[in-house]
Formats: C-alpha cells, sequence, structure tokens
C-alpha cells in the first residue's frame, strides 16, 4: 500500500466489507459495515436503527478514553480506529454503518479495519482531494500536557511523547505518516489499559467489554496479555494511531508535523477545533470540508 495521502484525487472503497464484534466499552455486539460514497460525502456513521452522524470535529460529544461522535439522538462511541484506519490508507469517503451505539473493539487495534479495507480495495475518483496545509503553529496545553501543529513540506508527520509512572515509563516515535507506514508500524499497535482502574470505569459505564483479547492490560510489574507485546512501544504507538483517527476528524488531510506530549482524545480535539477556529492558520484546497449526504448508492446495495 502506496498510496499517497496527498494524492491530488479523492478515493472511496471498491466495494463493501462487514466486520463483527462487542464494543470496548459497551460490551455491545455490533455490525459494522464499511460501504463505498461517492466524492464530498467524507465518512459518514449511520446507525442502522437510527440516523447519520459526519466523522467530523464539530459532531464530537465526548472524548474519555474514545471519540463519541453525536447528533441529537443519533450516536456512534469508539469511532477513532476505523477513522485512523480510512485516514490511514488515504480514504477519503466512507459510510460506516453500524448495528449498534459502538465500533466494535476488535483486536483493539485498526489492524482488523486494514484488512477489511485491502480486502475491499480502494477506489480513485475523479474529484480534487480536499487538504489542509499548516501555515503557522497552533497549540493546545493542560498543565504539562501539550498538543500542537507547525508548518511541514510533505505530508502529515507525527512526533508523540508518553510519559506514564511504573513499568511503561518514557516512551516517544515520530513517522512520516503513508499508507505503508500506517499499515506495518501503526496499525497494529493495541489500546491498553491498567487493572488498577478497571474497577472506577466500570461504575462510569467504561469499559465493559475491555479483556485480553482486545486490550493490552498491565499491573505494576508489567503486561498480563500471554502473549505479551506486538511492538516494545506498542504503547506510544497505540497514541499516535489515536492520534490519526483524531486529527481524520477535521475533515481532510493535513499537511503539517503534528506534536504531542503527554497528550490524548480530549487535547487532540481541542487542537482541531482550534486550528479551525484560526483561519489564518491554515489553507483548504480542492474544495469545501462540509459533508454533502450523499447515500443514494448505500439504499441501493441493499436491496
Amino acid at each position: 500500500m502506496k498510496q499517497r495521502l496527498t494524492a491530488e484525487k479523492q478515493t472511496t472503497l471498491a466495494g463493501p466489507v462487514t466486520l463483527r464484534g462487542a464494543g470496548a466499552h459497551s460490551n455491545a455486539e455490533s455490525r459494522v459495515t464499511l460501504w463505498p460514497a461517492e466524492a464530498d460525502c467524507g465518512v459518514l456513521f449511520l446507525r442502522s436503527d437510527e440516523g447519520y452522524v459526519e466523522g467530523k470535529w464539530t459532531e464530537v460529544s465526548a472524548t474519555r478514553l474514545r471519540i463519541l461522535l453525536g447528533r441529537g439522538s443519533t450516536q456512534v462511541s469508539t469511532v477513532e480506529h476505523v477513522m485512523a484506519a480510512l485516514h490511514g490508507l488515504g480514504v477519503d469517503n466512507a459510510v460506516v454503518e453500524t448495528s449498534g451505539p459502538e465500533i466494535p473493539a476488535l483486536d483493539g487495534s485498526a489492524r482488523p479495519f486494514v484488512e477489511a479495507i485491502s480486502e475491499a480495495g480502494i477506489k480513485t475518483l475523479q474529484a480534487p482531494r480536499r487538504r489542509l496545509t499548516v501555515l503557522e503553529p497552533v497549540r493546545v496545553s493542560e498543565r504539562d500536557c501539550y498538543a500542537e501543529l507547525l508548518p511541514a513540506a510533505d505530508g502529515l508527520s507525527l512526533d508523540v511523547e508518553i510519559d506514564f509512572p511504573g513499568v511503561i515509563g518514557r516512551q516517544r516515535r515520530s513517522l512520516l505518516l503513508t499508507a505503508q507506514s500506517f499499515s506495518n508500524e501503526l496499525a497494529g499497535a493495541r489500546t491498553f489499559g491498567f487493572v488498577k482502574d478497571a474497577e472506577h470505569l466500570w461504575k462510569t459505564g467504561l469499559a465493559l467489554g475491555a479483556s485480553l483479547e482486545n486490550t493490552v492490560v498491565l499491573d505494576d510489574h508489567g503486561v498480563l496479555n500471554p502473549d505479551g507485546l506486538r511492538f516494545a512501544d506498542e504503547f506510544v504507538r497505540h497514541k499516535m494511531l489515536d492520534a490519526v483517527g483524531d486529527l481524520a476528524l477535521a475533515g481532510a488531510p493535513i499537511v503539517g508535523c503534528f506534536r504531542s506530549r503527554r497528550g490524548g482524545h480530549k487535547l487532540n480535539h481541542a487542537l482541531v477545533e482550534r486550528l479551525m477556529a484560526t483561519p489564518s492558520a491554515y489553507r483548504l484546497e480542492g474544495g469545501k470540508l462540509a459533508v454533502r449526504r450523499r447515500v443514494g448508492p448505500v439504499a441501493a446495495l441493499r436491496r
């Protein structure tokens, strides 16, 4: 996969593909189908029983441990991994149909979505690709945590540092995002959590579906998963994976350098908000960011 994220034309899926599983937070079983979509559609999340919500920063209603999108009564939770897979592989337009309130956790990474998209194939459309080029630094911070976007010449580069007490410690990694680097270096990195936090999360309705099958679980001594880690620095790689999904909610590929220290969904979302609220900080190319709900082809595919 050498699809450049700054290619000139928009893309979509060549066909539909379906995955099934339980949500990491709700533990609700759901089926998710990725459908092709027309140019300028962007990513739309379709609740089979309720309606649509756009895969955009304006629709984010919660950022604690996941991204929750909501418009009125229509809500879709934990969209960051499928957003990351679509964006990481250079897919601009798709309808993500889910039968439940949360995107399935699958193995806790974006790898199953990457494999599904590869199975479906990627189709080039005729419309020009939209992109957001960062023109001046934009930064958000909270205590000693920060996230920022800086001008850069070639696509989106990531420079992410995490620092957890205990067994994880400090990890830092950087890369230039391409379909190949995303697939090989980020897609397989799983979400992680600590045993000591589990009871509190359960009481707040989170992590009800977390398990050793979809989460790297740690105690004070190390990793509890029998097969260990996929990468020595899997934790920072997963933070980078999440950042790819969070930044994709800007509505177009970002050309710039993303840097963060001890960041997460909350700061990433705040950074996109800050960018979009600062017109001098970016240049939009290839058309408007507004999503047009062209969903007729989905109804036709169902018949």
